[in-house]
Order: structure tokens, then C-alpha cells, then sequence
């Protein structure tokens, strides 16, 4: 009876996490088109090499970009420029970064790498810097 017991706990268990797992949060691609067009390409716009279109790679190529986390040739994190305290910083003269300012970290990454695999050279809709 134990055994029968346990089975049965470990099924309820089980039942009960699956929403929690369906539920991972996966990106609004609309929100990172926000976040990447009035907070990266406008500081990009600024650089040397100007600004960087989602279509002017395949998603495997942001894919690797994201995962290596370098930016700036290695010279910083790319999580510190969608982190909240790049954020915080520039919320003053930036509209997007005030707006998203409270946006956990990782949502905010979610969002534009969805926005990434959605507009790349090989994605479902691809798009350059409006």
C-alpha cells in the first residue's frame, strides 16, 4: 500500500508542475524590436561601425553571437547592455530603457532574441533597421 502511495504522490506532483514548466517564458519579439531599435541601433548609430540589423545575420550566427556573450569584440558582456542597471542608466535620455527599466533581465534577453530569430537573414520575417 505504501509503494501505491507513493506512485500516486509522485503522479500528483508531477501533474502539478507541468503548468509551471509549459509556462517557460519564451520572448515577445515585439517588445525586443523596441528595446533593440531605440536602445542598440540608436547607441550603434554612434559607433564606428554603425548600426547592426537583425537581417544582417542567420540565426545560427545570432545564436552564437548570444551564446559567446561578447560584445564589442569581447571587450564587454552583451547581458550588461539589457541588464537593469545599463537600463537605469540611461533611462533619462532613453524612452525605451525608462519603459523597460523594471523588465526582469532575462525576459528582456528572451525578448530580443526572439525579435534576433524572427528577423534574421534565414528567420520568418526579416528585417532591417526601420
Amino acid at each position: 500500500m505504501k509503494l501505491h502511495k507513493s506512485h500516486l504522490l509522485s503522479l500528483v506532483a508531477l501533474a502539478l508542475a507541468a503548468p509551471i514548466v509549459a509556462s517557460a517564458y519564451e520572448g515577445n519579439w515585439k517588445r525586443g524590436d523596441v528595446y533593440y531599435r531605440m536602445v542598440c541601433s540608436d547607441c550603434h548609430k554612434a559607433q564606428p561601425s554603425g548600426s547592426v540589423p537583425p537581417n544582417s545575420r542567420t540565426r545560427a550566427e545570432w545564436t552564437a553571437y548570444l551564446q559567446a556573450d561578447k560584445h564589442a569584440k569581447g571587450q564587454n558582456s552583451l547581458k550588461t547592455f539589457i541588464g537593469k542597471p545599463y537600463r537605469s542608466s540611461i533611462a533619462g535620455k532613453n524612452k525605451a530603457a525608462a519603459k523597460f527599466v523594471d523588465v526582469p533581465d532575462e525576459e528582456l534577453f528572451a525578448d530580443v532574441q526572439a525579435l534576433l530569430m524572427r528577423s534574421a537573414k534565414d528567420g520568418d520575417a526579416p528585417t532591417g533597421c526601420r
